[in-house]
């Protein structure tokens, strides 16, 4: 049993690293009171190849496993950059998967190379106002016309689609009424973001200005039946291979933005003097940051073991999920702890934390509740009856 990163993951850790350091407090700073997505940041990974990491060679992209992508995505949020920066190319390292396990190869050769470039990027459409994680409750229809699909609804939560060119879009295309299970009669499609047809409303939000988030209002959007992702009705089935990567991810995310946020109130502790000592000499200082150390530390653990279930192959649902939910927990708990250590000042913008600790709500509420995390483990690992 190794516990060390790879060579190759090192390297992955330190040309990630590289980039975020173009990319500082000032400027994180500066879009989280402004706002407007971080487009020059999109683009340094974008360039550097790295939009792509899971994406196939043959597709033009690295070819890489969930744990590498891991790697990243820990880093960028543990630069300071934290969940703004992560978001700003989330989409593109799991939102395909998808298209690239269920894709034609035409469908792969004509989708993913835009994303891996970064030419195009893409929205991730599934949550509805009155669904919310009752995927198979979706409401938005998609009706076939000839050879296109005709769809009304609405989608809440989707980020960056102010921006998005494309939008990989979840809708029913049998009624519910007519089929012998909920997940059936739902199809996946990968289309252009016609605006014409959808109108977005952004949501404000407390935290992650940079990156948007939004409703759409879909009427008569028109999808040609060739951008249908596999068959039509299995959608929900296609659309389950994203959600274990997206867990993974969200959780390293939330790994690296407690780091950082331990890092500066370790720094901090270190060198704010009260009552002429530094107040880091005081156990009631040091034990709740030493604690948040270990519950970030174990928290990777579970993230590395849960990715490198995924890129074997294996079935991964409950380290994925626990991976979310330890993570989720012990980056709050480090952001949280960053902002008492800091006193008064943790309380101010300049000091970077009180924006850690907005943005460490994200990955505990997104993109499932820690009620819903403890539901699955109950019912899919110690066998207890469904409670939902």
């Amino acid at each position: 049993m190794d516990f060390a990163l790879s060579e190759n993951q090192e390297s992955i850790r330190d040309a990630t690293r590289k980039i975020c350091a173009g990319f500082d407090d000032a400027y994180w700073l500066r879009k989280d009171s402004e706002g407007g997505f971080p487009h020059d940041f999109h683009k340094a990974f974008a360039d550097a190849g790295w939009l792509g990491i899971c994406i196939p060679e043959a597709y033009g992209g690295s070819g890489l496993g969930i744990t590498d992508a891991a790697i990243m995505m820990r880093a960028i949020a543990e630069s300071g950059a934290g969940m703004s920066g992560a978001s700003a190319i989330h989409m593109n390292v799991f939102g395909l998967n998808p298209v690239v396990v269920f894709g034609t190869d035409a469908q792969c050769a004509r989708m993913l190379p835009g994303i891996v470039n970064g030419s195009e990027k893409s929205c991730f459409a599934v949550t509805e106002p009155n669904t919310g994680l009752n995927t198979t409750q979706l409401k938005t229809r998609a009706v076939r016309q000839g050879d296109r699909y005709i769809v009304n609804g609405q989608k809440v939560w989707i980020s960056t689609a102010q921006v998005a060119d494309k939008i990989l879009l979840l809708a029913r295309t049998t009624p519910l009424e007519d089929v012998k299970s909920p997940t059936h009669g739902l199809s996946l499609f990968y289309t252009d973001f016609d605006r014409d047809k959808i109108a977005v409303h952004e949501i404000a939000k407390m935290g992650r200005k940079a990156v948007d988030s939004n409703e759409l209002f879909i009427a008569d959007f028109e999808i040609p039946v060739e951008d249908r992702i596999g068959e039509e009705g299995r959608g929900f089935e296609y659309i389950l291979h994203g959600m274990n990567p997206e867990r993974i991810l969200i959780a390293a995310e939330a790994v690296g933005l407690g780091r950082a946020a331990l890092a500066r109130a370790t720094d901090y502790a270190k060198n704010r003097n009260v009552f002429n000592r530094p107040i880091g000499k005081n156990q009631a200082i040091q034990h709740p940051l030493a604690k948040n150390w270990m519950e970030l530390e174990a928290a990777w653990l579970m993230v590395l073991s849960a990715g490198w279930q995924y890129d074997q192959k294996l079935p991964c649902g409950p380290a994925a999920n626990a991976a979310k939910y330890l993570a989720a927990e012990a980056g709050f708990q480090a952001c949280e702890q960053a902002v008492m250590t800091h006193g008064g000042f943790g309380y101010a913008k300049e000091y970077h934390v009180e924006r850690y600790l907005r943005e460490s709500l994200i990955p505990r509420i997104a993109p499932i509740s820690p009620q819903l995390v403890l539901s699955f483990i109950a019912e899919k690992v110690l066998g207890l009856p469904k409670s939902y």
